[in-house]
């Protein structure tokens, strides 16, 4: 290849970086320990790159991969390269449709002072959310709908669990992301001047009839147990949406995108 890429060939699952990709796919200490992350396939593995996420190494299957796909990668990604045969790239893809390619990136801080504001920033914050698959969800809609920044209070999922990662399609990526205590968190978005509106049914009123056009948090709490006293007594506004039928709940992930996509219907109209 043209940018001199180092490839080296591994064809036995007990090769020692084979069981160390594997370990990083299934055990969050193991990713906490070496600071590494596992993602699948051109499309999250480019979305990575683009949010400044340092490739480690890149495990390639040529009878998958397609030579453009790779000669893309290659000029992006700046790692070693292993290349290894479809039946052990099989064994540790960790979901099928991944175009052949399967990538360790080291993790980045994500923290309150990495995000970066702009004028009338549009906020979602989860507390507590424990399911990959819902916050997974929430960020492809904070993607969809051009929020500014994602922040999990008290996560209870690792932000770099590989169903979180496939689950949001890779917007966890393109989304500015962060992690802090609620404490932290209704600190940081009082001193930026930012209304806090929880979502909740208690001493509530609707969501559309609250303006969300100025800078605004929409805080969501889990189902079983929703928002903590912290947030209820920190917000500006307690918003609801409406409940037509016998149940009084929706998944996290689609309340937040109803209220979401109402916050750009406000500042489009």
């Amino acid at each position: 290849m043209k940018n001199n890429m180092r490839i080296e060939s591994i064809t036995s699952a007990q090769n020692p970086k084979i069981k160390d990709l594997l370990a990083l796919q299934e055990k969050s200490k193991e990713r906490r320990k070496k600071g590494l992350f596992v993602v699948e396939g051109r499309r999250e593995l480019l979305h990575c790159i683009e949010a400044g996420y340092e490739p480690h190494t890149a495990f390639i299957c040529p009878e998958i991969l397609q030579k453009a796909d790779l000669e893309e990668i290659a000029s992006k990604c700046r790692c070693p390269f292993i290349e290894i045969p479809q039946h052990l790239y099989d064994k540790v893809a960790y979901r099928g449709g991944t175009e052949g390619v399967i990538a360790e990136l080291h993790c980045k801080n994500m923290n309150l002072e990495s995000l970066k504001l702009k004028e009338n920033p549009l906020i979602v914050v989860l507390e507590s959310v424990e399911k990959p698959g819902n916050l997974g969800a929430v960020l492809r809609s904070a993607d969809a709908s051009g929020v500014d920044a994602v922040i999990v209070c008290d996560p209870l999922t690792d932000m770099y669990n590989p169903n979180l990662i496939r689950s949001s399609i890779g917007a966890i990526f393109t989304v500015p992301v962060a992690t802090a205590s609620s404490e932290d968190t209704i600190k940081w978005l009082k001193d930026n001047g930012i209304k806090i509106y929880t979502a909740q049914l208690q001493d509530s009123e609707w969501y559309y009839d609250t303006d969300m056009k100025g800078s605004t948090a929409i805080v969501m709490g889990t189902e079983a147990t929703g928002l903590t006293d912290a947030w209820r007594k920190a917000a500006d506004a307690h918003i609801k949406i409406p409940m037509l039928g016998r149940l009084d709940s929706l998944n996290v992930s689609v309340s937040a995108a109803i209220l979401m996509f109402e916050a750009v219907r406000q500042r489009n109209s």
